[in-house]
């Protein structure tokens, strides 16, 4: 009898144990809390046409031709080779749509030569891309040739690429 005494005893603590305690579940408040508007407004512009040769921000477009502003030459050539000539194309178009534009025309030479022939080589070459320029319908008054002949190499090794690499005009905005 002690055993159904203490299981009735156990069973009533365990009731009495249960119907004190609270319910722990908050209630859901189901009324509508008015919700901040934290959007910006985004404008957003469509990315700039490569072949657009008048849109500025293709200098910084890797896949149009304005952001490639060095044209390169053969050795003791100043004549524009036809696989630059789209370039010089594509800055004439700019140059020409924008009146405010300001172009310097670095030329550059090799170590091979004078001191002296390679400032006339590197004026030539810089020349020659200027008149692709002014037959594009660049205006005289906006372009500028400067030689620095052998006086700025990009590279200092004494072989074909390094001076293949030095020899060239650099197309400089100075103003867009």
């Amino acid at each position: 009898m002690k055993i159904a005494l203490r299981l009735l005893l156990a069973l009533a603590v365990a009731f009495a144990v249960s119907a004190c305690r609270k319910d722990t579940q908050p209630v859901e408040d189901t009324t509508p809390t008015p919700v901040e508007d934290t959007t910006e407004d985004v404008t957003t512009s469509a990315a700039p046409d490569p072949r657009d040769y008048t849109d500025a921000r293709n200098f910084d477009n890797p896949e149009s031709l304005l952001s490639k502003r060095v044209v390169y030459f053969d050795f003791d050539k100043s004549e524009v080779k036809a696989e630059y000539r789209s370039i010089v194309a594509a800055h004439a178009a700019y140059i020409a749509s924008s009146s405010s534009a300001q172009v310097t025309l670095e030329g550059h030479a090799d170590e091979r030569g004078t001191r002296e022939y390679n400032l006339g080589l590197g004026e030539r070459r810089g020349n020659s891309v200027n008149g692709l320029l002014s037959a594009g319908g660049a205006r005289g008054g906006q372009l500028d040739v400067v030689s620095y002949g052998e006086e700025r190499p990009i590279c200092r090794v004494s072989d074909e690429d390094c001076w293949w690499k030095n020899r060239r005009v650099e197309i400089v905005y100075t103003a867009r």
